[in-house]
C-alpha cells in the first residue's frame, strides 16, 4: 500500500519554561493557546514524559476540546509532540504541527527525537551558563559588601578609638536599631556620609503629642 504523501507544510514549537521561539507565528500563538488552556499534545507530552505521535486533530476534538478546533482553524490537521528529556528528567516538549493529515514514519520520528535531544542539551547548557553568571554575581556582591564593611570598621575604629571587633559591634547594633541593611550603613560610614559619633547613640524617636 503506498505511503501517504508527506505533509506539505509543518511547523515546530519547543515548549519549555524558557519558551524558545517557534518556527512561525501560527505555531507560537497555538503554543500560547495550549498553555493558557492547559491542553494539547505538548502539554500531554510534558506531563506524562512520553511522545504523542501522529494525532489526527479532527479525531482529537474530544481529547482536546479547545485545542483541536483551534489548531484546525489555523489550518493544521495533525500533530506530534516529543519530550525534551535528559535521562529521566523531562524539561519540556517539542511540538510538530502538520498542515495535512498523516504522520511521521519511524525514521522521521527518530530524526525528530534526535533534534529534540540536541535542543535539550542546548537548553541545559544555557541554564548552566545562566546559573553560573548568577552565582558569580552573588559572590561579587558579597565580596564587595565585605570590603565595604571592613572599610567601615576601620573608619569607626579610628574615629571612636576602639578595636575593629568593637567597631563591628557598633555598626551592627546601629544597623539593627535603625532597621538598615548592614552593608548600606557601612557604605555611608566608609564614604563619610554617616557620622560615626551618631552611631553610638540610639536613633531619635519622634513623639506626637495630643492634637
Amino acid at each position: 500500500m503506498p505511503r501517504q504523501a508527506r505533509p506539505s507544510r509543518e511547523t515546530a514549537r519547543s515548549h519549555t519554561p524558557d519558551a524558545p521561539p517557534a518556527s512561525d507565528e501560527r505555531a507560537r500563538l497555538l503554543e500560547l493557546f495550549e498553555i493558557q488552556n492547559d491542553e494539547g499534545p505538548c502539554r500531554d507530552c510534558y506531563q506524562f514524559g512520553a511522545a504523542v505521535v501522529n494525532v489526527d486533530l479532527d479525531g482529537a476534538r474530544e481529547r482536546w476540546p479547545q485545542f483541536a478546533p483551534k489548531a484546525i482553524a489555523e489550518e493544521f490537521r495533525s500533530a506530534n509532540a516529543l519530550p525534551l528529556r535528559l535521562r529521566s528528567q523531562v524539561i519540556g516538549s517539542l511540538n510538530l504541527f502538520h498542515a495535512d493529515i498523516g504522520g511521521l514514519d519511524s525514521a522521521e520520528l527518530r530524526t525528530a527525537q534526535a533534534m529534540a535531544d540536541a535542543a535539550t542539551i542546548g537548553i541545559l547548557q544555557q541554564r548552566t551558563i545562566r546559573r553560573g553568571e548568577v552565582v558569580a554575581g552573588q559572590l561579587q556582591a558579597a565580596l564587595t559588601s565585605r570590603i565595604i564593611i571592613e572599610q567601615a570598621k576601620g573608619v569607626l575604629a579610628e574615629r571612636l578609638r576602639i578595636s575593629t571587633d568593637d567597631a563591628f559591634g557598633v555598626l551592627r547594633a546601629a544597623a539593627r536599631s535603625r532597621n538598615r541593611l548592614l552593608s548600606d550603613l557601612a557604605r555611608e560610614v566608609a564614604d563619610g556620609s554617616a557620622d560615626a559619633a551618631q552611631l553610638v547613640r540610639p536613633p531619635a524617636v519622634e513623639l506626637s503629642g495630643p492634637g
